[in-house]
């Protein structure tokens, strides 16, 4: 019946995809590199207002 197919096509549509190690570390590393460099976007700024401060 196609009822029944439309059901186990939703099922495996809706499953949790099975994520690789690879993927994990990508996105840590990434997350790791943005906050690194706002971080020092941030520490430069205020350098950079305290030298033309005084």
């Amino acid at each position: 019946m196609k009822h029944d197919r439309t059901f186990d096509e939703l099922t495996k549509a809706l499953a949790p995809r099975s994520t690789d190690w690879r993927d994990t570390v990508g996105a840590i590393a990434i997350d790791l590199g943005g906050k690194l460099a706002t971080g020092l976007a941030i520490g430069i700024g205020i350098a950079v207002g305290r030298a033309l401060a005084g």
